[in-house]
């Protein structure tokens, strides 16, 4: 996408987080303990945007990925944690993720251990061809899995695709209630009523009973060994049309030169799908994005703004390119 403006965000470093040895020593024995033994620490992990630690530790018995927070200091993410082990234990097992092994909380910390991904990184910046098909592949049968909810995923309390709340941010700023000089300069306000339109579709276009990994983005998948992906972080499940899960997505991969109107026409989770519906959730997102970026910096990650404002960008750049806009 050579005409992007926002400059991509460092997705393998967008992460502060600390290393092993600031760890209390008590959860670092906790953590041995689990481990079978001494255990040996990989750096932590650079990706996500929060500032929990995050690293792949070799044990005599077993390595392992784990995360551990302090629920004081960061009530949020700990909260997270905890629900991303209760619907981790909850996925079918026909999903290709990495399987929760355990959940301790001690002094304040919550403490998850992951199966390691043998290998496992995220796939390499900008999007290589095999590594795109094989997250396709992996997405494609966690849909299928999850083309009905299934019981223990429906006792977790999901809820449908913007049940907190609208995509409503085109049409807010055709109103007049949200001021178009928040927009980034080079934004077209000359397709704001068709963006508004479109967006005005988003909810029956994407609407479904299909569980959806709702954050399905480059740095929470890892390619591992064998160069088959896996599909991480399931913190914000909800119900909906299997499809929105690709939209963000290959926007990414539009970004990266990559045709993704045939990757989309091709998927089995695009069938049927027309182009208005497509287009509505891509006009939906790239406005929720771009207010999102706008907003003032947030002290709990460095990159969030400019993750938000590029995901708005390329989701926007995508829509364009299909509707013949220029600008």
């Amino acid at each position: 996408m050579p005409d992007a403006v926002t400059p991509k965000p460092p997705y393998a470093s967008t992460a502060a987080r600390p290393c092993w040895e600031s760890l209390p020593q008590e959860v670092r024995q906790l953590i041995s303990r689990r481990l079978g033994g001494t255990a040996v620490a990989q750096p932590s992990v650079g990706s996500g945007f929060t500032g929990g630690f995050a690293a792949v530790i070799n044990g005599r018995s077993s390595t392992q990925f784990i995360k551990a927070v302090n629920s004081t200091d960061m009530v949020h993410v700990a909260n997270c944690y905890r629900r991303e082990a209760v619907i981790n234990q909850a996925l079918p097992e026909e999903v290709p993720a990495p399987r929760i092994q355990w959940m301790e909380e001690q002094d304040g910390w919550v403490i998850l251990g992951f199966e390691a991904v043998d290998g496992g990184r995220m796939p390499t910046e900008p999007w290589k061809r095999n590594e795109l098909v094989a997250t396709l592949a992996a997405f494609a049968t966690t849909a299928e899995a999850l083309s009905s909810p299934p019981e223990q995923l429906m006792q977790v309390g999901l809820k449908p695709v913007g049940a907190g709340g609208d995509f409503g941010d085109w049409r807010d700023l055709q109103a007049g209630v949200t001021k178009v000089d928040l927009l980034p300069e080079w934004v077209p306000v000359q397709f704001l009523d068709r963006l508004a339109e479109l967006e005005g579709g988003w909810r029956q276009a994407t609407a479904g009973n299909a569980v959806l990994h709702h954050d399905l983005r480059q740095d929470n998948v890892l390619i591992d060994i064998n160069e088959a992906a896996w599909i991480c972080d399931w913190n914000w499940p909800c119900l909906g049309a299997p499809w929105f899960d690709l939209v963000l997505l290959l926007a990414t991969a539009h970004a990266d030169g990559h045709d993704a109107n045939a990757l989309f026409a091709e998927h089995p989770t695009a069938r049927g799908v027309t182009d208005e519906q497509l287009d509505a959730a891509l006009s939906a997102l790239s406005g929720f994005f771009l207010i999102s970026g706008a907003q003032p910096p947030a002290d709990w990650s460095p990159y969030i703004r400019q993750h938000q404002t590029w995901c708005g960008e390329v989701t926007l750049r995508w829509l364009a390119d299909r509707r013949g806009w220029t600008f």
